[in-house]
């Protein structure tokens, strides 16, 4: 019987098939993508979940309003199609999606009214309202390794925002919720052009942070260019090693090599070159270390570049310790505590236990953190011994003292215990640079930014002795500049670094620390008396400078700095005069970074010197380049070029 009833019934379907219509059937085709688009959201948003109950309502109604608008023999060739499709349908909801009133055994029914017909706004606002209870679940911490890597990897053709506060990955915050919105940087305006005749002199603090040139780097291997606030110039230029002239003196711990060579991007100006060389003493005389790892372990560095990425860093430190060095840690996030009590370097294995123990959670409360380290530290100090505190964070204090001014304060005040501050910045989205900026500035210690187990292996071990062993502290420079010979100045960066005319003789300002092995290198872009460069215009109640005075210097560096432990400054002195001869290859790399990093903030000053002469200059004199670190510059550069197009 059954049999016989299935028999007709494709009997009739064959006597009844209408011919092939190919324009209903595009028709068709063209609503069931309408209607899905409506249901899954437009290919720019999330692709909700199936969250809620009005989603099943959603599609259903969407399905009537296709009928509803086909014809009855469009209708007809598409039956089949849609039964599978919305036997499917039934069978991928979740039990919760389905209401009391869809039973298998029974036609559905609608207890609320649905629209027949959706038009365009309203299927948009359908579709944002599905997308918004879209919320993406943790992935597992390989996973998101490999994802963000794979990421990176394909930065240079990823789609690139216009401007400096779009997102690093470019999408929609549900999709991709790592912001840069969040991030704070220090930095100030360009120093600007200077009269000689009205302001001769020039008093800075030197700097040896390398942390703006690793998250200029990051910027742009993420794709797009990174804030102009996050480009401090100096910082850029200091993150390269140079081979300046070492100190010849027993008694005297840097040497100062002062040079004068034609600004590339200005035929009527020259850059004035001041190179600063500390010593490079044999690690294994060095005193003795005593490091507080202070590590925040809040939520917001559980992202495989922040704390994960921390551990792999302090495993590559440890490996460069002595054994008489001793490694404390402390943690802090929802409150601080001490992980690991005052413990000799070569206990490597109960220091890596506690290390790998480490987790991230909690808000952050960095004062207590800061609290305890140094409580740590000045009980583990001791004579020949070097005490300094290692933070290692994204930059956020939000529980205690968040204040950048209010934490300076507190840390000014720890400073005359003789124990050092660095800072190590991790990760992006919560980057807050002015934090760590005003901590390593005022703790006499130096900042970096760890994007990298490259960078990290640069910083913590190339570099230990530098970025640990002290050498001189608080150094300044002050440049007198000769009005008859120079008519117009401008030091390249430091803008964070400026100090009072009155401060460089007083030894209670603090300023910049030199470690051992450290390069510094400062540049001043100078236009001489009567050179057609001179963009000011002399004064008509003003007398201009004789031009006439015997002497041929141009300019005079004074540099103080103390010996690590001295409250007095020592002076020292440099001359240098107009010479104009060849920059050394040193002279010439440093020149292009300058350059370079001009460029990422404004480039007000450089004519129509452009990313191809940076390239073309630092691709020249890229020297010996053991570690890659020149080469990867011209890479970088040749980037920003194409990203600023």
């Amino acid at each position: 019987m059954i049999d016989d009833e299935i028999k007709r019934l494709k009997d009739a379907l064959r006597a009844n098939t209408p011919a092939p219509d190919p324009d209903a059937r595009a028709r068709a085709i063209a609503l069931a993508k309408e209607n899905f688009a409506a249901r899954q959201g437009s290919a720019m948003q999330t692709r909700p979940t199936g969250e809620g109950t009005e989603n099943p309502r959603l599609f259903l109604a969407g399905v009537k309003n296709m009928f509803a608008k086909m014809s009855l023999r469009s209708a007809l060739m598409t039956t089949s199609g849609l039964a599978v499709v919305g036997l499917g349908v039934l069978i991928i909801l979740p039990s919760d999606e389905l209401t009391p009133d869809i039973d298998l055994g029974r036609p559905a029914t609608v207890t609320e009214p649905v629209p027949l017909a959706l038009d365009g706004q309203e299927r948009q606002e359908q579709a944002n309202a599905g997308a918004k209870k879209f919320k993406p679940g943790p992935a597992p911490e390989a996973e998101i390794a490999v994802q963000s890597d794979a990421i990176r990897s394909q930065a240079v053709n990823a789609p690139v925002a216009s401007s400096p506060e779009a997102l690093d990955f470019v999408g929609d915050d549900a999709v991709n919720p790592r912001r840069i919105d969040n991030e704070r940087f220090a930095n100030d305006d360009e120093n600007p052009l200077n009269i000689t005749i009205e302001n001769p002199v020039s008093t800075f603090s030197i700097d040896v942070d390398t942390a703006s040139y690793a998250f200029v780097r990051r910027a742009l291997n993420d794709g797009a260019l990174p804030n102009p606030d996050a480009v401090r110039v100096e910082e850029m230029v200091n993150y390269f090693p140079y081979d300046y002239t070492p100190p010849t003196s027993d008694t005297v711990p840097f040497s100062t090599n002062v040079s004068v060579f034609q600004t590339p991007w200005n035929s009527g100006t020259r850059l004035v070159h001041i190179a600063i060389q500390g010593e490079k003493p044999n690690s294994d005389k060095r005193p003795p270390l005593d490091l507080v790892f202070l590590i925040d372990t809040s939520g917001s560095m559980q992202d495989p570049d922040k704390l994960p990425l921390l551990k792999q860093s302090f495993r590559l430190l440890l490996s460069r310790l002595n054994a008489d060095d001793r490694i404390s840690i402390v943690t802090y996030a929802g409150s601080a505590g001490v992980v690991l009590d005052p413990t000799a370097a070569g206990e490597r294995e109960t220091i890596l236990a506690s290390l790998n123990r480490l987790e991230a959670g909690g808000s952050t409360a960095g004062q207590e953190g800061l609290q305890q380290a140094y409580g740590i530290a000045e009980k583990m100090s001791g004579d020949g011994r070097i005490g300094r505190i290692v933070l290692a964070t994204d930059g956020d204090f939000n529980v205690g003292i968040s204040d950048p001014e209010a934490l300076k304060t507190y840390i000014a005040d720890k400073r005359d215990s003789g124990v050092y501050l660095s800072v190590l910045g991790f990760g992006r989205g919560n980057y807050n640079d002015a934090m760590m900026q005003s901590l390593a500035q005022n703790g006499n210690g130096t900042a970096a930014y760890i994007d990298t187990l490259a960078e990290a292996q640069k910083t913590l071990v190339d570099q230990v002795s530098g970025a640990l062993f002290p050498i001189a502290n608080d150094v300044k420079i002050q440049v007198e500049f000769n009005p008859a010979l120079i008519g117009e100045y401008r030091l390249i960066g430091y803008e964070t670094r400026a100090l009072a005319r009155e401060d460089f003789n007083n030894d209670k300002v603090d300023a910049g620390d030199i470690g051992a092995g450290h390069s510094v290198t400062a540049i001043y872009e100078v236009t001489p008396a009567g050179s057609p460069a001179i963009k000011s215009d002399p004064l008509r109640y003003q007398s201009a400078p004789d031009t006439t005075s015997d002497t041929n210097e141009a300019g005079f560096v004074k540099l103080r700095y103390k010996e690590p432990g001295d409250d007095t400054s020592r002076l020292l002195t440099t001359p240098f005069q107009l010479d104009d001869a060849a920059p050394s290859g040193d002279s010439a790399f440093a020149t292009a970074i300058a350059g370079f990093g001009q460029l990422l903030r404004s480039g007000k000053y450089l004519g129509d010197w452009s990313y191809s002469d940076a390239i073309a200059l630092a691709a020249a004199n890229k020297g010996n380049d053991a570690f890659g670190y020149r080469a990867q510059a011209v890479t970088l550069m040749r980037l920003a070029d194409s990203l600023s197009r």
